[in-house]
C-alpha cells in the first residue's frame, strides 16, 4: 500500500491521505475546491469544478495514473440546480473518457463547498 501526496494540490485537511495506492488501483480522497496552498475559492460552482478536477487530476498523475485511467467518481452537490454546469465541466476535464459515476445531493461539504468529487483509476 502507498500514501499518496502531492504539493500540486492541497494537502489533507482532515486524518486521510489524498490517496492511496494498492493492487494497481489508486483511491482518491475527495477533492473541493482548496488550491494547493490551501485558499478556498469563492462561491461560484464554475470555478470551483474547475480547480477540483485540477486537484483530481494532479493527485492522480502523483499516484501514476490519469484523467483517462478513472474506472468511477462520486460527485457530492450542494445543489442539484448546479447539476448541469457541473456537468459540462466534468465532460471537458474527462473528453471522450466515460467512467462510470454516482452523483449525490448533500446538504453540507467540507469548507461549505458547493462539489466534491473522488475516483478510482488504474495506475498505469
Amino acid at each position: 500500500m502507498k500514501f499518496v501526496q502531492t504539493k500540486k494540490a492541497p494537502s489533507a485537511i482532515g486524518p486521510y491521505s489524498q490517496a492511496v495506492v494498492v493492487n494497481g488501483m489508486v483511491y482518491t480522497s475527495g477533492q473541493i475546491a482548496l488550491t494547493p496552498d490551501g485558499v478556498m475559492l469563492g462561491g461560484d460552482v464554475i470555478i470551483q469544478t474547475k480547480q477540483v478536477l485540477k486537484n483530481l487530476k494532479a493527485v492522480l498523475e502523483e499516484a501514476g495514473s490519469s484523467m483517462s485511467s478513472v474506472v468511477k467518481t462520486t460527485i457530492f452537490i450542494a445543489d442539484m440546480d448546479d447539476f448541469g454546469v457541473i456537468n459540462e465541466i466534468y465532460e471537458e476535464a474527462f473528453g471522450s473518457h466515460k467512467p462510470a459515476r454516482a452523483t449525490v445531493a448533500v446538504k453540507t461539504l467540507p469548507k461549505n463547498a458547493l462539489v466534491e468529487i473522488d475516483a478510482v483509476a488504474l495506475v498505469l
